[in-house]
Protein backbone atom coordinates (compact mmCIF):
# COMPACT_ATOMS: atom_id res chain seq x y z
CA UNK A 1 0.00 0.00 0.00
CA UNK A 2 1.10 3.56 -0.63
CA UNK A 3 1.80 5.81 2.30
CA UNK A 4 -0.65 8.65 2.94
CA UNK A 5 1.87 11.22 1.73
CA UNK A 6 2.52 9.24 -1.47
CA UNK A 7 -1.20 8.97 -2.16
CA UNK A 8 -1.60 12.73 -1.83
CA UNK A 9 1.37 13.41 -4.12
CA UNK A 10 0.14 10.95 -6.77
CA UNK A 11 -3.24 12.70 -6.73
CA UNK A 12 -1.51 16.08 -7.09
CA UNK A 13 0.58 14.76 -10.00
CA UNK A 14 -2.59 13.58 -11.75
CA UNK A 15 -4.48 16.82 -11.14
CA UNK A 16 -1.57 18.86 -12.52
CA UNK A 17 -2.46 17.45 -15.93
CA UNK A 18 -5.52 19.69 -15.92
CA UNK A 19 -3.04 22.44 -16.88
CA UNK A 20 -3.02 20.93 -20.38
CA UNK A 21 -6.50 22.39 -20.86
CA UNK A 22 -5.19 25.87 -20.04
CA UNK A 23 -1.66 26.11 -21.47
CA UNK A 24 -0.11 25.03 -24.81
CA UNK A 25 1.58 21.64 -24.91
CA UNK A 26 4.19 22.53 -27.52
CA UNK A 27 5.36 25.59 -29.46
CA UNK A 28 7.20 26.06 -32.75
CA UNK A 29 8.89 29.37 -33.56
CA UNK A 30 10.26 30.62 -36.90
CA UNK A 31 12.75 33.44 -37.23
CA UNK A 32 13.99 34.97 -40.48
CA UNK A 33 15.15 38.40 -41.77
CA UNK A 34 11.73 39.06 -43.32
CA UNK A 35 10.07 38.35 -39.95
CA UNK A 36 12.24 40.26 -37.45
CA UNK A 37 9.71 39.71 -34.65
CA UNK A 38 9.38 36.03 -35.52
CA UNK A 39 6.26 33.97 -36.14
CA UNK A 40 5.15 30.77 -34.50
CA UNK A 41 2.38 28.45 -33.46
CA UNK A 42 1.15 26.93 -30.21
CA UNK A 43 -0.10 23.36 -30.13
CA UNK A 44 -2.87 23.00 -27.57
CA UNK A 45 -4.69 19.93 -26.35
CA UNK A 46 -7.40 20.35 -28.99
CA UNK A 47 -6.25 22.96 -31.52
CA UNK A 48 -3.34 24.87 -33.05
CA UNK A 49 -3.10 28.65 -32.96
CA UNK A 50 -0.59 31.28 -33.97
CA UNK A 51 1.63 32.82 -31.32
CA UNK A 52 0.35 36.13 -32.63
CA UNK A 53 -3.01 36.76 -34.28
CA UNK A 54 -2.03 36.16 -37.91
CA UNK A 55 0.94 33.82 -37.39
CA UNK A 56 -0.82 30.61 -38.41
CA UNK A 57 -2.11 32.29 -41.58
CA UNK A 58 1.43 33.50 -42.36
CA UNK A 59 2.88 30.04 -41.75
CA UNK A 60 0.33 28.50 -44.11
CA UNK A 61 1.26 31.12 -46.69
CA UNK A 62 4.92 30.18 -46.40
CA UNK A 63 4.01 26.50 -46.61
CA UNK A 64 2.20 27.15 -49.89
CA UNK A 65 5.37 28.60 -51.45
CA UNK A 66 7.41 25.47 -50.72
CA UNK A 67 4.67 22.92 -51.39
CA UNK A 68 3.82 22.02 -47.80
CA UNK A 69 0.24 21.26 -46.81
CA UNK A 70 -1.79 23.80 -44.89
CA UNK A 71 -1.97 23.28 -41.15
CA UNK A 72 -5.67 22.69 -40.52
CA UNK A 73 -6.36 21.89 -36.83
CA UNK A 74 -9.79 20.42 -37.61
CA UNK A 75 -8.17 17.85 -39.91
CA UNK A 76 -5.83 16.46 -37.22
CA UNK A 77 -7.55 13.53 -35.44
CA UNK A 78 -5.11 13.55 -32.50
CA UNK A 79 -6.46 16.94 -31.44
CA UNK A 80 -9.91 15.41 -31.06
CA UNK A 81 -8.61 12.45 -29.04
CA UNK A 82 -6.18 14.17 -26.67
CA UNK A 83 -8.76 15.76 -24.34
CA UNK A 84 -10.29 12.33 -23.65
CA UNK A 85 -6.86 10.75 -23.11
CA UNK A 86 -5.84 13.44 -20.62
CA UNK A 87 -9.15 13.17 -18.73
CA UNK A 88 -8.62 9.39 -18.51
CA UNK A 89 -5.09 9.93 -17.18
CA UNK A 90 -6.31 12.38 -14.55
CA UNK A 91 -9.11 10.04 -13.46
CA UNK A 92 -6.75 7.04 -13.40
CA UNK A 93 -4.20 8.84 -11.23
CA UNK A 94 -6.80 10.09 -8.77
CA UNK A 95 -8.35 6.60 -8.58
CA UNK A 96 -4.94 4.99 -7.93
CA UNK A 97 -4.26 7.52 -5.18
CA UNK A 98 -7.70 7.01 -3.60
CA UNK A 99 -7.35 3.22 -3.55
CA UNK A 100 -3.77 3.50 -2.35
CA UNK A 101 -2.51 0.35 -4.03
CA UNK A 102 1.10 0.49 -5.19
CA UNK A 103 0.45 -1.78 -8.18
CA UNK A 104 -2.29 0.50 -9.50
CA UNK A 105 -0.04 3.54 -9.08
CA UNK A 106 2.74 1.78 -11.00
CA UNK A 107 0.34 0.83 -13.79
CA UNK A 108 -0.82 4.46 -13.97
CA UNK A 109 2.73 5.80 -14.14
CA UNK A 110 3.60 3.19 -16.78
CA UNK A 111 0.55 4.15 -18.85
CA UNK A 112 1.43 7.85 -18.44
CA UNK A 113 4.98 7.18 -19.69
CA UNK A 114 3.84 5.08 -22.65
CA UNK A 115 1.22 7.65 -23.69
CA UNK A 116 3.83 10.42 -23.47
CA UNK A 117 6.32 8.50 -25.63
CA UNK A 118 3.63 7.58 -28.18
CA UNK A 119 2.56 11.24 -28.27
CA UNK A 120 6.12 12.40 -28.97
CA UNK A 121 6.54 9.75 -31.67
CA UNK A 122 3.24 10.78 -33.26
CA UNK A 123 4.25 14.46 -33.18
CA UNK A 124 7.58 13.60 -34.85
CA UNK A 125 5.69 11.66 -37.55
CA UNK A 126 3.32 14.59 -38.06
CA UNK A 127 6.31 16.92 -38.49
CA UNK A 128 7.96 14.44 -40.85
CA UNK A 129 4.86 14.13 -43.04
CA UNK A 130 4.43 17.90 -43.26
CA UNK A 131 8.10 18.45 -44.01
CA UNK A 132 8.54 15.68 -46.60
CA UNK A 133 5.15 15.18 -48.30
CA UNK A 134 5.47 18.18 -50.60
CA UNK A 135 3.35 19.23 -53.56
CA UNK A 136 6.32 20.06 -55.79
CA UNK A 137 4.13 20.44 -58.87
CA UNK A 138 2.41 23.52 -57.44
CA UNK A 139 5.26 24.80 -55.25
CA UNK A 140 6.62 28.23 -56.15
CA UNK A 141 10.02 27.54 -54.58
CA UNK A 142 11.45 24.20 -55.70
CA UNK A 143 14.72 22.89 -54.27
CA UNK A 144 15.38 19.25 -55.25
CA UNK A 145 16.06 17.01 -52.27
CA UNK A 146 15.08 19.69 -49.74
CA UNK A 147 12.72 18.84 -46.88
CA UNK A 148 11.25 21.16 -44.28
CA UNK A 149 10.73 19.07 -41.16
CA UNK A 150 11.17 21.20 -38.01
CA UNK A 151 13.03 19.62 -35.08
CA UNK A 152 11.17 17.63 -32.46
CA UNK A 153 12.98 19.69 -29.84
CA UNK A 154 15.70 22.28 -30.32
CA UNK A 155 16.62 24.51 -33.27
CA UNK A 156 17.17 23.69 -36.95
CA UNK A 157 17.98 25.84 -39.98
CA UNK A 158 15.45 25.55 -42.85
CA UNK A 159 16.57 27.74 -45.77
CA UNK A 160 16.71 31.24 -44.30
CA UNK A 161 14.42 30.30 -41.39
CA UNK A 162 15.59 29.20 -37.97
CA UNK A 163 12.95 26.79 -36.61
CA UNK A 164 12.80 26.19 -32.86
CA UNK A 165 10.53 23.58 -31.27
CA UNK A 166 10.08 23.45 -27.50
CA UNK A 167 7.57 22.20 -24.91
CA UNK A 168 5.00 24.80 -23.93
CA UNK A 169 3.98 25.55 -20.36
CA UNK A 170 1.45 22.71 -20.44
CA UNK A 171 4.07 20.30 -21.75
CA UNK A 172 6.55 21.32 -19.05
CA UNK A 173 3.90 20.79 -16.37
CA UNK A 174 3.13 17.33 -17.80
CA UNK A 175 6.86 16.44 -17.72
CA UNK A 176 7.03 17.64 -14.11
CA UNK A 177 3.91 15.62 -13.25
CA UNK A 178 5.40 12.41 -14.68
CA UNK A 179 8.75 12.98 -12.98
CA UNK A 180 7.03 13.72 -9.69
CA UNK A 181 5.01 10.50 -9.86
CA UNK A 182 8.11 8.42 -10.63
CA UNK A 183 10.03 9.97 -7.72
CA UNK A 184 7.09 9.37 -5.36
CA UNK A 185 6.96 5.67 -6.25
CA UNK A 186 10.73 5.27 -5.92
CA UNK A 187 10.83 6.86 -2.46
CA UNK A 188 7.65 5.09 -1.35
CA UNK A 189 9.26 1.74 -2.28
CA UNK A 190 12.40 2.73 -0.38
CA UNK A 191 10.37 3.69 2.69
CA UNK A 192 8.50 0.38 2.58
CA UNK A 193 11.80 -1.52 2.36
CA UNK A 194 13.20 0.35 5.38
CA UNK A 195 10.07 -0.37 7.41
CA UNK A 196 10.27 -4.04 6.50
CA UNK A 197 13.97 -4.17 7.39
CA UNK A 198 13.26 -2.64 10.79
CA UNK A 199 10.24 -4.87 11.43
CA UNK A 200 11.92 -8.24 10.81
CA UNK A 201 14.60 -7.94 13.57
CA UNK A 202 12.00 -6.69 16.01
CA UNK A 203 9.77 -9.66 15.26
CA UNK A 204 12.66 -12.06 15.68
CA UNK A 205 13.53 -10.49 19.02
CA UNK A 206 9.97 -10.94 20.26
CA UNK A 207 10.01 -14.58 19.18
CA UNK A 208 13.35 -15.15 20.95
CA UNK A 209 12.02 -13.68 24.19
CA UNK A 210 9.00 -15.96 24.30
Amino acid sequence: MLSKRSRVLIAVAALLLAALFVFPIWSVYLNAPQYPEGIGMHIWINTITGVKEHDLQNINGLNHYIGMKRIEPDAIPELRLMPFIVVALIAGGVAAAALGRTLLARIWVGAFLVISLVGLADFWKWEYDYGHDLDMENAIIKIPGMSYQPPLIGTKQLLNFSATSLPGIGGLIAIFSLGMAVVVLVFDKGAAARVAAATVPAARARVANT
